[in-house]
C-alpha cells in the first residue's frame, strides 16, 4: 500500500517569492536540505519534463542508516511534472539505492496559497518509498518548511 506523507506551514512572504525559491537551483539547494544536510544540485531544468538531479550529504552520517546512495549521501533524480507561477510545484522523484525498500517513484506537489500576507505552503508526498520511515519523513518535511521560511521572510 502506497503511503501519502504531509505538512504544511504559514509563511510571512508572497507566494511568488516562494515560488522563485522553489525553481532556481542556487537558492533551492541553499534552503532545502534538513538540519544535517547539504545539497548540490547537477542538473536542473525547471520546466515541464525538466529533470533536476541533486546530492543531499548527511553532515555527520550514521553507518547504521540503510538506503543510502553511499554511506554518506542521498542521490535525488527528479522530474518536473507541472510549474504553475505563484501556485505550484509538482515533481516526481526517484532516490538512487540498492535497497528495493527506496524504489519506486515518490511523486512530491508544493501548493503555495496566499493568505493575509503570508502563504500557506503544503507538501504533499505520494508513494513515499517504504524505506522511508515516517517519523523521519515528517521532520524533514517540517525542517525543510521551517528552513524555506527563514531563508524568505
Amino acid at each position: 500500500m502506497s503511503r501519502t506523507d504531509k505538512a504544511s506551514r504559514r509563511i510571512a512572504a508572497p507566494a511568488e517569492t516562494i515560488y522563485r525559491a522553489l525553481v532556481n537551483a542556487e537558492v533551492l539547494a541553499a534552503w532545502l536540505p534538513p538540519i544535517g544536510m547539504t545539497a548540490r544540485i547537477e542538473l536542473f531544468e525547471p520546466w515541464p519534463g525538466g529533470r533536476y538531479r541533486m546530492i543531499l550529504t548527511h553532515e555527520d552520517p550514521d553507518e547504521t542508516m540503510s538506503g543510502k546512495t553511499t554511506h554518506d549521501s542521498d542521490v535525488v533524480n527528479g522530474t518536473f511534472v507541472e510549474l504553475i507561477p505563484e501556485r505550484r510545484v509538482v515533481q516526481d522523484i526517484d532516490f538512487e539505492a540498492d535497497d528495493p525498500a527506496f524504489a519506486g517513484t515518490m511523486r512530491m506537489t508544493w501548493s503555495l496559497n496566499e493568505a493575509g500576507g503570508e502563504t500557506e505552503v503544503a507538501i504533499v508526498c505520494m508513494n513515499v518509498p517504504e524505506g522511508i520511515r515516517k517519523k523521519d519523513h515528517d521532520a524533514g518535511l517540517s525542517s525543510t518548511l521551517e528552513n524555506l521560511a527563514s531563508f524568505v521572510e
